[in-house]
């Protein structure tokens, strides 16, 4: 159990300075996203994979894969934030494709 917890430990401590920068220059993040809480989803994600193959993943594609996971979770749902007039809009520009 104690394995678990330094793990997560770990990765927290890897994966916090990451999302920290990348709030730092993305307002969409600091409007979507709780940061706490995609610290958390992050660690949880990445604890799927062993430490060997983390550590083998170096911080460019780190950052990528968290940018890129964070940029999802701000965008899923945008179409539930718009009114039912926009929605229809929408509904109707994307009916041909």
């Amino acid at each position: 159990m104690a394995e678990v917890v330094s793990y997560h430990q770990e990765l927290s401590e890897r994966i916090a300075p990451i999302v920290e920068k990348l709030f730092e220059g993305n307002s969409l993040y600091q409007v979507k996203l709780k940061k706490l809480e995609m610290i958390e989803m992050l660690v949880d994600l990445f604890s799927q994979f062993s430490s060997k193959e983390l550590q083998a993943i170096n911080e460019n594609e780190m950052t990528r894969r968290i940018k890129k996971l964070l940029t999802l979770e701000a965008v899923s749902g945008t179409l539930n934030d718009l009114p039912p007039e926009q929605i229809a809009i929408f509904d109707a520009a994307i009916e041909g494709i």
